[in-house]
Parts: C-alpha cells; sequence; structure tokens
C-alpha cells in the first residue's frame, strides 16, 4: 500500500512541465468519507495534508468534486435503486448535517476554487466540469482524492476518453482498499503510458510553477 509518508519512486513527468493550462481535480475529500461513517476511508487523514500541499498551491485552479448520495433509500433507477437501498443509512435523510460538505481544510479554499456536485461516480456525468475546463483552456489534469479505485477512477478514465493528460500524485490518493488501490497504480504506470503521469506530490509542485 502507497500512503502519505511512503512515497513511491516514481519517474517524474514524461511530457513537460506543468503550465497555466493544468487545474486541479480534487475528488470527494468530505466528511462523508472523512468521520466515521458506513463509508469511513480509513487513510484520508493521513493524505490529506499532502492533498492540501497541492489545492493551496493554486486553489484558483482547483475544482473540489462532492458526491451527493440519495436523498432517500430506493431511489435512483437500476442498480441505484438497489445500491441505496443497501446503503440506506448514507442517504440524506439518514446522514448528520454537513456530512456531504468538504473536509473543513479543505472548504476553507473556497472560493477562489470551485465545488462541482455530482450524483454519480463520475463528475463528467456533470456537463458543467467540461465546460468550465474548456472556458479556462485547461488541457491537463492533476487528479487527487477519494477513492482510488472507485470515483478517483471513474475521474481518471473520464479525463482519458476526453484527451486531457492526466497527472495523478501516488501519494494523494486515498482508499478503502490497499489491494484495489494497488491495483489502480500498476494499471495507470502499466497500460496507460501515453495518457496518465504518476508522481509524487514533490515532483508535481517541483514542475508546476
Amino acid at each position: 500500500m502507497e500512503q502519505a509518508g511512503h512515497m513511491p519512486d516514481e519517474k517524474g513527468l514524461r511530457y513537460g512541465p506543468l503550465t497555466t493550462s493544468c487545474a486541479h481535480l480534487c475528488v470527494d475529500m468530505q466528511n462523508l468519507f472523512a468521520e466515521k461513517t458506513a463509508w469511513h476511508t480509513p487513510w484520508m487523514e493521513r493524505v490529506l495534508p499532502v492533498v492540501e500541499r497541492i489545492s493551496k498551491r493554486y486553489p484558483e485552479r482547483t475544482i473540489f468534486t462532492r458526491f451527493i448520495p440519495a436523498t432517500h433509500p430506493g431511489e435512483g433507477h437500476g442498480t441505484w435503486k438497489r445500491y441505496y437501498e443497501r446503503w440506506a443509512e448514507m442517504t440524506q435523510e439518514a446522514l448528520a448535517p454537513g456530512m456531504v460538505d468538504l473536509v473543513p481544510s479543505l472548504a476553507q479554499l473556497v472560493p477562489p476554487a470551485q465545488v462541482l456536485d455530482k450524483a454519480r461516480y463520475s463528475p463528467w456525468v456533470e456537463p458543467e466540469l467540461e465546460a468550465i475546463l474548456r472556458r479556462r483552456g485547461i488541457d491537463t489534469l492533476v487528479i487527487t482524492g477519494a477513492e482510488t479505485d472507485v470515483c478517483v477512477l471513474a475521474a481518471v478514465l473520464g479525463a482519458v476518453d476526453r484527451g486531457y493528460r492526466v497527472v495523478i500524485p501516488t501519494d494523494a490518493l486515498c482508499s478503502s482498499s490497499d489491494r484495489t488501490h494497488d491495483a489502480l497504480l500498476t494499471l495507470y504506470r502499466e497500460r496507460y503510458g501515453q495518457q496518465v503521469e504518476t508522481v509524487t506530490t514533490d515532483e508535481l509542485l517541483e514542475a508546476w510553477n
């Protein structure tokens, strides 16, 4: 398992430094996953200081996503209906107030950072994301957050399909599964070499000036 304080020996950015056409997409760093809920992500606490470092470098270029659960159990179509029957305790009507909010240290960066709400794993189902990126002339995304093997995966694959250069600081991701977290990093390194670059946060910030 790769986690904050145990950074991999990454090889740096293969396709050159990052410029003003780069934005930071930070996925679902919310109280919902940081607190002791059924969806608790155990090592979010360790990864949070790393995500803070990246977010504070250019908060005006940062977009935070928030996963917004269904209002009540059984809401939604198809498998999402079954999903919220299974996770009835994680619907909005069952959660304590403020659980869908960003963790406080990141919420303080809004504005100038922006928040994009989504009801599915992928942020790309919300047309607003690509509209924001196109208006800003963004062609590169630094992607961080939770969870490596669910919502971050959806964000990465959507960015790849749309032709964005994707940079993943591997010490700025977290999951509730060590095994699938490691598997996803292996996948990015071995199968997505033209689209995805894996780096450490130190390498990232050194190249993003």
